[in-house]
């Protein structure tokens, strides 16, 4: 039984006011009003696409609002057990104290690692694209393994995931994974993964079995808000349609719905092939572009700040952020923070990436990172 004190009830009290006001759950609280009232207006329904938008917001404001009541409600729950439980000497009710406090612990973890995320779109959804590196036909095989770590993971979080592309290789795994992640701070954890990981093992392709280095790039941008303006000029624009492959199902190779659009003046390429039209692919295929351009007009504004701040000082680990050992020994580490696991399969089979991801941020909020 977990013991309590008064002491520890107020300590997440307070925590619990510190979430609170930094999320503005009043202000939420109005606009989930606000939103309420206008969802409820005859016509609405009328324009279906506008509808979406409004219920998503809602969905969104409700969540923070839902979730500090909820850990308000079980903060009393707690107090009253703790109080019955001394007055009568009732270790029922002090067990049930104890686990319920363990349990608004946990929660109370979750909504503060909300209160991390400062950026624009930290609390929205996530492109996430995986491509093979170095290492030939290992690194697609790679790519496929990390592409189904991270839908294992999303699972883990209640992330809905939509698979843009992931083409089957010629040989083994595939040539690339693009899909999105819809849910609550999903862009601003999965920032934690952008970068480059590494794999050492047997290679599964050579006859000989020894060992080999293999290498998968992981790129995170955010899903822009429809506000967020990106001027593309449709002249810059080359769209090819092409035979669906892959992931789609067995309907998804009966037309030529696959889209590829390339971006001329940056070289940007974009292909999406799980839906099963041309025009849906074309629009999530834009809807990548845009986000790919946005982010490089930032890496590009960045750069041009750096080279006037001068070169810097700090000599990190290069790009290359997390290293997967199978043989020799298993391991899984992340060359930022530290953090390793012996327990190989549940990170790349479970996808129990929380313990790198969280502790990843900690890291980056405790000034050890960007």
């Amino acid at each position: 039984m977990t013991e309590i004190s008064r002491e520890d009830i107020e300590g997440l009290s307070e925590r619990l006011d510190k979430v609170e006001a930094y999320l503005h759950v009043d202000e939420k609280r109005g606009k989930v009003a606000e939103l309420e009232k206008l969802s409820a207006e005859p016509g609405f329904w009328e324009d279906a696409e506008g509808a979406s938008r409004t219920m998503e917001q809602l969905t969104r404001a409700k969540e923070d609002v839902v979730a500090i009541d909820s850990a308000r409600s079980e903060l009393e729950d707690v107090k009253a057990a703790l109080e019955l439980g001394e007055e009568t000497g009732d270790e029922d009710l002090l067990a049930e104290a104890g686990s319920t406090l363990e349990r608004l612990v946990s929660d109370l973890g979750e909504l503060e690692l909300s209160t991390w995320f400062t950026g624009e779109f930290d609390h929205g959804d996530a492109i996430v694209t995986v491509t093979p590196g170095q290492g030939g036909l290992e690194a697609q095989d790679w790519c496929d393994m990390l592409f189904h770590m991270y839908l294992r993971y999303c699972e883990r979080r209640g992330w809905k995931v939509d698979v843009n592309d992931a083409p089957v290789a010629d040989v083994i795994g595939i040539d690339r994974a693009t899909f999105t992640v819809s849910g609550r701070n999903a862009y601003g954890m999965l920032r934690a993964e952008q970068g480059v990981h590494r794999l050492v093992r047997i290679s599964p392709t050579d006859d000989k079995k020894r060992r080999q280095t293999t290498f998968a790039g992981v790129e995170v941008l955010p899903v822009l808000p429809d506000d967020v303006t990106v001027d593309i000029d449709p002249q810059d624009l080359r769209i090819d349609v092409y035979h669906a492959t892959g992931h789609g199902g067995q309907g998804v190779n009966t037309t030529d719905s696959a889209v590829r659009i390339t971006h001329i003046p940056t070289g940007t390429v974009v292909t999406c092939q799980n839906e099963r039209s041309q025009i849906q692919n074309k629009a999530i295929a834009m809807g990548i572009l845009r986000s790919r351009l946005y982010e490089r007009e930032l890496a590009k504004r960045e750069a041009e700040i750096d080279e006037l701040r001068g070169p810097k000082r700090d000599i990190g680990f290069g790009n290359q952020i997390r290293s997967y050992v199978l043989y020799p020994y298993k391991m899984v580490k992340d060359l930022r923070t530290g953090i390793e696991t012996g327990n190989v399969d549940a990170v790349l089979k479970d996808g129990d990436l929380d313990p790198f991801v969280i502790g990843y941020h900690r890291w980056r909020v405790g000034g050890g990172g960007e």
